[in-house]
């Protein structure tokens, strides 16, 4: 019989660390070692590796994917229980484990947790609490204890200024819908196999589908604790345990039939093919019988909020959906919406589209002079950059790249309406690039646009931008 140290639901070397590495990189006397092993021995033991999905956030936690060989996905600060329950929901076979860090899950994820909780997502959540943020330095957490001193509490945690140590457990435990609910530690070898006894509770709950199971693993944090590691388990065994009491606090899941908490219906694509048709009006479908698609475009469209920026964007990527490519638009915008800085990326392809962010954009639209100086740079070699040439005020300094310059708004004024100043603008890209037959353009912007009053105006700005870049 052979014995292996290591679970094979840990990679055989943590290359993503950086080379040939077989340790973590955790602190001495860190908890998240710990437990990871006794994540990864579970996996093992319960034949779930292949089929689990580990969610970590912004903290110590963040790493999990240098370790773990099972699928990953990275989420943003507090935002694991949503990513997990997209996770979950799409792929209802698959062990979705939502790890993490007290700064992280009880502080900006609040509200991610306790929904999901009382959703009833048939989740496993792995809650670290060590009392600190200790990966950004050691800061007060919402889990941090009366008179603890922090970073940011240098003379201790005060009730008057602070708040009291947020129970998470305790709050989740009062959902009707939250099944499993347990506390445990890494402290000694006995508190060690209850927390192992725990993890492998909650993933069991999730194969059986009995719903959301949330277990609370107290941790040490000798580095911002300024302890010993010897001494940051005496003090989570004799402190932090006066406040977090380990124990079961609700478990539901006994006798309890699987699937009780949602219903999925079989997923039929041609149901769903015939709904995405409906989308479309086939009515203002032009034939592109003998023209080629264009393929791997990616496009940034940027300007301020009010302009039309998005809508331009939203514009040129139903075109090119109706043209029959794979296309994705995704806005980026201030909270000040109109006046505010706006863009939004395009992707055109005849593939799948992985991102839909263009970093490096092929194709550059800019209406004002913070986004010219914003975007030029990230243009790639060879590609097109059309800018309102009425708002921005310095030339594109580029040479690699083509440039079409164009007064759009002062046209749309003459044109008796400022706000087409986008769809001139749209003319212009689609006689650049020559990109699709102008009739096939006009007759779906008669599909797009939504106000039939409006359909003349954009008719115009759009054969006015065409014929002027078509000039150039």
């Amino acid at each position: 019989m052979k014995i292996y140290e290591k679970p094979a639901a840990f990679y055989d070397e943590f290359s993503r660390k950086g080379g040939n590495v077989k340790t973590t990189h955790y602190c001495p006397g860190c908890g998240h070692g710990n437990i990871h092993k006794l994540i990864a021995e579970a996996l093992d033991d319960m034949h779930l590796t292949e089929k689990t999905i580990f969610v970590s956030p912004v903290g110590c936690s963040v790493f999990g994917y240098y370790y773990f060989n099972t699928g990953h996905f990275q989420a943003s600060h507090g935002r694991a229980p949503a990513v997990a329950t997209g996770i979950k929901r799409a792929n209802p076979g698959s062990i979705v484990i939502s790890y993490q860090g007290d700064g992280d899950l009880a502080a900006i994820g609040t509200a991610e947790t306790l929904h999901a909780a009382n959703r009833g997502e048939n989740i496993t959540v792995i809650f670290v609490n060590n009392a600190i943020y200790g990966m950004t330095g050691g800061q007060m957490a919402p889990t941090t204890l009366l008179g603890q001193v922090t970073k940011t509490t240098p003379l201790g945690r005060q009730e008057d200024l602070h708040g009291n140590p947020v129970r998470m457990a305790e709050i989740i435990a009062t959902l009707p819908t939250a099944h499993y609910v347990e506390r445990v530690m890494i402290g000694d070898a006995k508190d060690i196999a209850q927390a192992r006894k725990a993890i492998r509770k909650g993933l069991q709950n999730q194969i059986d589908g009995k719903g959301y199971s949330f277990i609370e693993i107290l941790s040490p944090c000798p580095t911002n604790w300024g302890m010993t590691p010897v001494d940051a388990k005496k003090w989570l065994k004799e402190k932090m345990t006066q406040i977090f009491p380990v124990g079961l606090l609700k478990d539901t899941t006994e006798g309890q039939e699987g699937k009780w908490y949602r219903q999925f219906a079989d997923f039929v694509p041609e149901k769903t093919d015939a709904y995405l048709e409906q989308l479309v009006d086939v009515g203002h479908l032009a034939s592109l019988d003998g023209v080629s698609a264009p393929d791997g475009l990616q496009c940034k469209f940027a300007g301020f909020g009010g302009q039309g920026i998005l809508t331009l964007g939203l514009m040129f990527a139903q075109l090119a959906m109706r043209a029959g490519s794979k296309v994705s638009w995704i806005p980026s915008y201030g909270p000040e919406m109109r006046g505010g800085t706006a863009n939004c990326s395009v992707n055109i392809a005849q593939k799948r589209i992985g991102s839909p962010l263009a970093e490096t954009p092929n194709l550059l639209v800019v209406m004002n002079q913070p986004s010219l100086e914003a975007f030029e740079a990230s243009m790639q070699p060879g590609g097109l950059l059309i800018y309102d040439s009425s708002i921005v005020e310095k030339a594109p300094q580029r040479k690699d790249i083509r440039v079409v310059g164009l007064k759009a708004s002062d046209m749309a004024t003459e044109l008796g309406n400022s706000k087409v100043a986008n769809v001139i603008l749209l003319g212009a890209i689609i006689a650049a690039l020559d990109l699709y037959p102008i009739e096939f353009v006009k007759e779906s912007l008669k599909g797009i646009i939504k106000k039939k009053a409006l359909i003349d105006i954009n008719l115009e700005a759009l054969i006015k931008g065409y014929e002027m870049a078509a000039r150039r």
